[in-house]
């Protein structure tokens, strides 16, 4: 259990948020969202001590253990992937050396007796003998194989040193755990394992993450961090999101009595319930449907971006012809003889196990690339807009915003740019800020303005919602559902793929699977998953 009581920060003159009262407890998970730069990570920091409050206290239950995802992935570059999970539980490992210590000594005397005999006493109340299979099994779990388990952390990549941290916070089954982005660097099957293993954990979690289907399907509660204040609702983030959407049309139907606003409002929560009764994602531990309540539902003073694609012209019945495609890197093959169409009303999520793939895929029929063998033809009728997952090279000038938007438009006056970036969050100023000192998500918002002004009728999408914060990927989201024209994309974002993809093509070294489908049925379908361990060698 953790209680927060009286918290403040303050940085210079500015408070990120006051006044915080709230008490997190055993078998409930708590997803914390907030615009970037709302202070997520930082209450975080807050909680795991690593950063001092200016006013208040945090306190866990007596005697609890508090373990975290830390972010450093070369602290434990000399230790091997097994002691570094084991690491992870400060009391058990301090034990492991202590006791290592004593035994090595050639003058072991009854004091060092005495002293190991309670070590192993304490080892065995924490464990201990089944510490090692223990951390196997979560590195198992979250890919490494057993090869990897006793090499050193230097010798893994920066994806598999995210794993073995990942493994080493969940270590031990921490009283409290603090989550920050857990989903990052994991690829769709591993997110799942991770969902399925928090959704039966009992002990108290908070976790930050933008991947909305990851906090839908382990969040009890919503942490809402939003112009200083931090507040707590029962429900996962759908229900926080479409509950305070029913808030603010409520708010703004003058007309409406209070009557109809209640009954609306209880048919929401009934409906909500319903299907979070029925959901795959459901245990034992979600309980979150019988604390549901009219006072949880409020409007929220979240700002979306207008994110809006029109069609210049609709596209023909002629998309995308792809022949014989291959393509390797320094040797390795990507993909090889890739033959598909894209018909009208396509809107494909391409897969794969190695995402250089998919960023090889889009490169090629966007004209950035050549392939090493193959062909691809666009129709007469089209036109693509491409998002890169790569978008440095469009950011190194000094141009202001304004400016460096007007490169990509027709008409370069300042009012109807203007139009664009205020459609993005630029406002006032900020239009005139360069374009080199630009975050990620700002670049982000850019690069999706500079699209929206293509009028395009396909749109090719390397992993879109890099760098976005929720509510951008929200209003991204929503609006590719509703577009007329062709999507070809790849994505880490498992809501995003569910809602927009009406078919799936899979990329491996040694064929494809083209399946017309939606996500959750390709991903649960047994047959399927036998024929792409068998096209992965696995």
């Amino acid at each position: 259990m953790i209680t927060v009581s009286n918290l403040a920060i303050q940085f210079g003159k500015k408070p990120l948020f006051q006044d915080v009262n709230l008490k997190f407890t055993p078998g409930n998970c708590y997803g914390v969202i907030g615009a970037n730069g709302a202070g997520k990570s930082t209450f975080l920091r807050l909680i795991s001590g690593d950063l001092s409050s200016t006013k208040g206290s945090i306190t866990l239950g007596v005697g609890e253990r508090l373990s975290v995802l830390k972010q450093n992935h070369f602290d434990f570059e000399e230790e091997t992937v097994i002691n570094t999970v084991m690491m992870g539980h400060n009391e058990l490992w301090a034990i492991l050396r202590e006791k290592d210590t004593l035994y090595a000594k050639t003058d072991f005397s009854d004091k060092d007796g005495m002293r190991a005999a309670e070590l192993e006493e304490r080892f065995a109340e924490i464990n201990g003998w089944n510490a090692e299979s223990d951390a196997a099994m979560l590195l198992s779990g979250l890919g490494i194989k057993e090869d990897f388990h006793y090499r050193l952390m230097k010798e893994l990549g920066g994806k598999e040193k995210v794993r073995v941290l990942l493994a080493q916070a969940l270590f031990g089954k921490p009283d409290n755990l603090l989550l920050d982005e857990p989903t990052n660097d994991l690829d769709l099957d591993t997110v799942m394992w991770l969902e399925n293993y928090l959704g039966n954990y009992e002990n108290t979690v908070l976790v930050v993450s933008h991947d909305r289907h990851f906090l839908d399907a382990v969040s009890t509660h919503t942490v809402d961090i939003d112009f200083g204040k931090v507040q707590l609702f029962a429900g996962n983030y759908s229900f926080w999101y479409h509950s305070s959407q029913l808030a603010l049309r409520q708010q703004q139907a003058q007309n409406k009595k209070a009557e109809e606003k209640k009954k609306e409002l209880l048919e929401f929560i009934a409906r909500f319930s319903a299907n979070v009764a029925k959901s795959k994602q459901t245990t034992s531990r979600k309980k979150m449907i019988e604390k549901l309540n009219i006072e949880d539902i409020q409007p929220s003073t979240r700002k979306y971006p207008g994110i809006i694609f029109t069609l210049e012209r609709e596209p023909g019945n002629r998309i995308l012809e792809v022949k014989g495609l291959t393509k390797s890197i320094n040797g390795e093959i990507l993909f090889k003889d890739l033959d598909f169409n894209v018909e009208k009303d396509d809107k494909i999520v391409f897969l794969s196990h190695d995402p250089r793939a998919m960023t090889a895929l889009f490169e090629i029929i966007t004209g950035h690339d050549t392939p090493d063998a193959g062909t691809y033809f666009w129709g007469q009728t089209i036109t693509n807009a491409y998002l890169p997952v790569d978008n440095s090279n469009f950011f190194n000038s000094e141009l202001n915003l304004v400016d460096w938007l007007g490169q990509f438009s027709s008409d370069t006056s300042e009012n109807y740019i203007r139009g664009y970036l205020g459609k993005m969050l630029f406002s006032g100023e900020e239009i005139y800020k360069k374009t080199s000192v630009l975050s990620g998500g700002e670049k982000m918002r850019c690069m999706i303005s500079r699209m929206m002004l293509k009028n395009a009728n396909v749109l090719v999408l390397d992993t879109p919602t890099n760098h976005l914060d929720l509510e951008s990927i929200q209003a991204f989201n929503n609006t590719l559902t509703n577009y007329k024209g062709n999507i070809l994309m790849s994505s880490h974002d498992h809501e995003f793929i569910q809602t927009i993809a009406n078919r799936v093509i899979e990329l491996t070294p040694n064929g494809i699977i083209d399946k017309i489908t939606e996500y959750d049925d390709y991903i649960s379908n047994e047959d399927l998953k036998e024929r792409r361990n068998k096209l992965y060698g696995l």
